[in-house]
């Protein structure tokens, strides 16, 4: 009776992101429908679709899986209910190296600059998690030295924004910490998805020892379980995903934490339960979302990041209420 409640919340989730999917090609200012029938538009049509429109929808999907995928699995290892991708700090650390190519000047000509910048943070900041959790591999090390990694890129990012002495760097900075998926190519996919596939690849080998971390670090141990390995693969994954989503798209914020909650109602509980359906849930979110942005009701497109924290932080201030005897002690 599980398995089948299981496979038919798959089968749910994977239509609603194909309707998305398709509703992300074909929803825009310019409609494009009509011409796709027309011989003497559908040229047009073809290179609105395949030039514009397909590459930010494969990017959203990319972007809302890893964020799903991401969130599900930092909740289950920290075993902490309102964790999401930016408790690690990767995508500070992520954001601050797109920051910084911006803010150099140098984005201004090689435009492609800025998410290689956002995976060199990125590597960076796993880099240093790894080292740390290589000599003391706990749950809370890695809170709180996460906490301390998004301290200091936010603090460096404001640096950067106070001492910017050209208003049009500091006004490109600021769009792109909002987070957006508008004016990416083919390009940025190809740079991205083979670290996310990557990502992905570990994350789901090491849903096993994630089940067993449930049960706490003595119990996964005593299974056969090397808690040590489970923590690092983790953060390398993490990394991965997040470091490379973040370079490409910015900020996009609450994904990771909203989606793995809504889902546990269907799924249950189990955190390996919860990976797949978190990343067609989190294609889902980021590819509606994106298609908001895009509808011809104002003159500037919304950025994808204000979109999505319109919708996740009423959620998260609903979970602060729900779990506050736990965590606040009231």
């Amino acid at each position: 009776m599980q398995k089948n409640k299981y496979q038919k919340s798959i089968f749910i989730l994977f239509s609603m992101m194909f309707v998305c999917f398709i509703g992300s090609l074909l929803i825009g200012k310019v409609n494009i429908f009509p011409s796709l029938f027309d011989s003497k538009s559908n040229e047009m049509a073809f290179i609105i679709l395949s030039e514009i429109r397909l590459p930010r929808t494969l990017l959203a999907l990319l972007v809302g899986a890893s964020l799903g995928l991401s969130g599900a699995i930092l909740q289950g290892f920290l075993r902490n209910p309102l964790a999401e991708s930016g408790i690690v700090g990767i995508s500070s650390g992520a954001a601050l190296g797109s920051v910084l190519c911006i803010s150099l000047g140098v984005s201004a000509h090689f435009s492609f600059l800025i998410p290689l910048f956002g995976m060199a943070g990125a590597t960076i900041t796993a880099g240093f998690l790894y080292i740390i959790l290589k000599k003391y591999f706990n749950v809370y090390t890695v809170i709180l030295v996460g906490i301390a990694i998004n301290s200091l890129a936010s603090s460096l990012t404001s640096v950067i924004l106070n001492i910017s002495k050209n208003p049009y760097s500091a006004l490109e900075i600021i769009f792109w910490l909002l987070g957006s998926l508008e004016g990416r190519t083919m390009d940025h996919v190809i740079l991205c998805l083979p670290f996310i596939i990557v990502g992905w690849g570990i994350l789901w080998h090491t849903r096993q020892g994630l089940d067993a971390l449930s049960l706490g670090e003595e119990t996964a141990q005593s299974l056969g379980y090397s808690v040590k390995n489970t923590y690092q693969k983790i953060i390398v994954g993490v990394a991965l995903c997040i470091g490379a989503s973040v370079a490409v798209s910015g900020i996009i914020g609450f994904v990771g934490l909203v989606v793995p909650h809504i889902l546990r109602l269907w799924v249950g509980q189990k955190p390996s339960n919860l990976l797949v359906p978190s990343m067609l849930g989190g294609g889902i979110i980021v590819l509606s979302s994106d298609i908001i942005t895009r509808l011809p009701l104002w003159d500037t497109e919304l950025k994808l990041g204000v979109v999505t924290s319109l919708i996740g932080a009423p959620f998260f201030i609903h979970l602060i209420f729900k779990y506050r005897k736990k965590y606040a002690g009231i």
